[in-house]
């Protein structure tokens, strides 16, 4: 499957503009998260990138994760619906729908104003060095999976 573009203009907006169609009372079509949650969970994918919040995994946990995680975060099938999510992902506490809205917006906007040279071997968090077209393929299944969670 072929996932937007997230370092071109036009359709880092386009997800943008399906992103500001959600609102606070927007219901799951699937899953227990609630619109807040989703948002901030989203939001996890790009602290893991520009910020130092999270705990890189280490010796065999990172093997592992590298093992059975990549290729399905970075392949080009969809993901299932209820697929379970790494623990880092998880949001366990209650979430502002504007400022993680703004948040998540803004990491897209910066990530689209870098450019895939910005992203072309850069390290993951957890994968090691991907390609551009694996960075926006991480980051734009997981936007698109969770768009349709919530019917847009």
């Amino acid at each position: 499957m072929t996932w937007k573009n997230l370092f071109n203009e036009k359709e880092a907006k386009e997800t943008i503009g399906r992103i500001n169609a959600l609102t606070p009372e927007t219901q799951p079509q699937w899953g227990k998260m609630n619109v807040s949650e989703m948002l901030a969970h989203c939001n996890v994918a790009y602290e893991l990138v520009y910020t130092d919040k999270h705990p890189k995994p280490k010796g065999l946990q990172k093997f592992l994760v590298k093992l059975f995680a990549k290729k399905i975060v970075v392949g080009p099938k969809p993901y299932k619906k209820n697929l379970r999510t790494a623990p880092v992902f998880l949001i366990t506490d209650e979430r502002n729908f504007e400022t993680e809205k703004k948040r998540l917006i803004a990491h897209i906007e910066k990530t689209q104003k870098l450019g895939p040279a910005h992203f072309n071997k850069k390290e993951s968090h957890a994968f090691g060095a991907l390609t551009d077209t694996e960075w926006n393929t991480l980051f734009s299944k997981h936007l698109d999976h969770h768009l349709k969670q919530f019917g847009v």
